[in-house]
């Protein structure tokens, strides 16, 4: 992963606040996006050939960050061992690991003990956006707001829960999920705080920011704005929005800093062997060692390290894992491989099955 090291350009940095710590919450078990994250951390897979974590620390950095603290729990020392120190990606890393689950709020206080100064970042580990972090924290200092969070809009916030603000972009309410949401605000997972925030979390428990920390902060009469944001956003935390945001990052429809090369039709990592009359397209992201036989089609989906299309296969819309094989004349569609399976010659899974080894 060295290779990466440069993957923000220094200018731009230029506009962006300098010296700024964050939180990267990424201790979430993963579990609606197995049987992918058996052995990995959701932030730790592959989003157009580069982990999503990176993804979110070259933002992060862009912004002017320069510290960030990865709170962690489940395996934990796979971020260490990929990350290390953090000089590669330009910032400064520290880990707080949980020992039992924290919560988001748990998360952040049990990251606390490595911040420093206001204001402090938080940004939520599965999800991938575009939107103007910059302004985000700027809009934070100008008011001098306690919180502010970065909302987005969406068609139908029943799956949400939804966060209404007032004219001058003053959080009115925080409302879980409803069958008819007064608002198309969300929040949208990135959260600027101050320490005097953080610090007020209970210590040594379970909390959710989102339940309790927030809506106590309304009934304290505290301030709390909201940076609404139409920029792209996708919550990657089933198996579908992950393959269609990996191929998102792959045409360019986000901002991705850490994308290693031009937006294109399809990414391929070295050391992958692609046949000439193979067809590659919609987004699709081949890892290294990938071996796509002839005539084959991959259209819009993940093949991480090591996978095998064979001659004449076509995969649409499915994620393929480390060193899984798919046969020749298969046709796979909106498929989830599990690392190492051999799907057979011929075979036709069903549309959006989640394949299990035997």
């Amino acid at each position: 992963m060295g290779r990466m090291a440069s993957v923000v350009p220094t200018e731009a940095l230029i506009y962006a606040p300098a010296g700024m710590e964050a939180i990267l919450l990424v201790g979430g078990l993963g579990t609606r996006l197995r049987p992918l994250t058996d052995e990995v951390p959701k932030p730790m897979l592959p989003v157009a050939g580069v982990p999503l974590v990176v993804h979110q620390i070259a933002r992060a950095r862009a912004a002017g960050v320069d510290h960030v603290v990865l709170a962690t729990s489940y395996r934990a020392q796979v971020f260490a061992d990929a990350l290390g120190d953090g000089s590669w990606l330009g910032v400064s890393i520290d880990y707080a690991v949980e020992e039992e689950p924290l919560g988001t709020g748990g998360a952040i206080r049990n990251a606390a003990r490595y911040l420093g100064d206001d204001p402090v970042l938080v940004f939520n580990g599965d999800v991938i956006d575009g939107h103007d972090i910059a302004a985000q924290v700027g809009l934070h200092i100008d008011r001098h707001a306690d919180a502010t969070l970065y909302l987005t809009t969406v068609d139908d916030a029943r799956p949400y829960g939804c966060v209404p603000t007032d004219g001058t972009g003053r959080v009115t309410a925080f409302h879980e999920k409803m069958p008819e949401p007064v608002s198309d605000q969300v929040n949208a997972g990135c959260y600027v705080l101050q320490r005097a925030v953080i610090d007020g979390i209970p210590a040594g428990r379970a909390v959710s920011v989102e339940r309790e920390t927030f809506p106590g902060l309304l009934a304290d009469g505290r301030l709390v704005l909201g940076a609404v944001d139409a920029a792209y956003w996708r919550d990657l935390g089933t198996p579908e929005a992950y393959v269609q945001g990996c191929a998102d990052v792959v045409l360019g429809l986000v901002d991705a800093p850490a994308r290693p090369g031009p937006a294109a039709q399809s990414l391929v990592l070295a050391g992958a062997e692609v046949s000439p009359s193979a067809v590659l397209c919609g987004g699709t992201s081949v890892g290294a060692g990938c071996v796509i036989g002839d005539r084959a089609r991959v259209d819009g989906s993940v093949l991480f390290d090591g996978a095998t299309v064979e001659s004449d296969a076509v995969v649409r819309a499915s994620a393929v894992g480390q060193k899984a094989r798919v046969g020749a004349r298969a046709v796979l569609d909106s498929v989830i491989v599990p690392d190492g399976m051999d799907v057979p010659a011929d075979a036709r899974p069903s549309v959006g099955s989640r394949l299990t080894a035997r």
